[in-house]
């Protein structure tokens, strides 16, 4: 994987997890062990330890394995991993970058922008998807034709809560059932995972941004998408929800000339590089500013 900061360092990393998920969702072994790993029950029953107290005893050493500063979050005592990984992060480490007509990122993560084509498809790493069936509904899915679909990939060590990029009301959320794939490119250089993953998703008729399809995948190991909110209105920068444990990903798709995106996020995705970005940092503007 290959992964690009805001000051052009770029970073080539090849972990032993990466090499171990390449190797189950390529070998025919591999593949039956995740046939298994993959259902819904089985990310449910890892739940139930990760919120078990029991499950305390995985904090330290992931703290010193990730290498995380816990000074950036609120100090208290965690009553469980799941509660650990949760945790709030001070104000001040996520600062909203710009004006109200600054594009911001939804989340902690790992960033590709993809155009959508006339047909509603776009393609990851080689994996070709449609926005018909990311969604199950064509009659949405027609609104993001000429459009681009923003990828924000988190892994273990991101900050798992997630904030609304734009003052606006959002519509109620819609929830479609599906597996639990790890988000990893390892996976998604064999399977479609975006569009069987379990997901969900709402619309953010937005103030600058026109509407803004907002979704949430699940992951291996991520039994829950926990959303705050049902319909109403909502501030740019305010909390919408969290992941529990895992890698988890963050879908935001905009209509045709809804954005305007700051260059090197396109320029990176073109080149094969996924873009290091975290929760309130400038991505675009809108469109129309003089």
């Amino acid at each position: 994987m290959k992964y690009i900061d805001r000051e052009g360092k770029i970073t080539t990393e090849d972990s032993g997890q990466d090499r171990l998920l390449r190797w189950m969702y390529t070998h025919r072994a591999g593949r039956l062990a995740l046939k298994v790993l993959v259902l819904p029950g089985v990310s449910k029953a890892g739940g139930w330890f990760l919120d078990s107290r029991c499950s305390r005893v995985l904090i330290k050493p992931f703290v010193k394995r990730q290498g995380i500063d816990l000074d950036l979050y609120e100090g208290r005592e965690y009553a469980s991993y799941n509660d650990f990984f949760t945790r709030q992060i001070k104000k001040e480490h996520r600062p909203i970058e710009g004006d109200a007509g600054t594009l911001i990122s939804p989340c902690d993560g790992k960033l590709s922008v993809y155009p959508i084509d006339g047909k509603r498809r776009f393609s990851i790493k080689g994996t070709e998807y449609t926005v018909d069936s990311l969604l199950r509904s064509g009659r949405i899915a027609g609104r993001y034709r000429g459009g681009y679909a923003c990828i924000f990939r988190l892994t273990v060590d991101d900050y798992h809560r997630y904030c609304y990029v734009d003052d606006g009301v959002k519509s109620v959320n819609i929830r479609i059932p599906g597996v639990f794939h790890t988000v990893n490119p390892a996976a998604n250089e064999v399977c479609p995972i975006y569009k069987e993953n379990t997901r969900e998703f709402s619309l953010l008729q937005s103030e600058h941004f026109k509407v803004v399809l907002m979704m949430e995948v699940g992951a291996l190991m991520v039994g829950r998408i926990t959303n705050y909110h049902e319909e109403g209105s909502v501030r740019r920068g305010e909390e919408k929800g969290r992941f529990e444990f895992g890698g988890s990903t963050v879908i935001l798709l905009f209509q045709k000339d809804a954005v305007k995106f700051d260059r090197r996020f396109l320029e990176n995705t073109e080149n094969g590089y996924e873009t290091i970005v975290k929760m309130g940092e400038r991505l675009g503007e809108e469109t129309d500013r003089e």
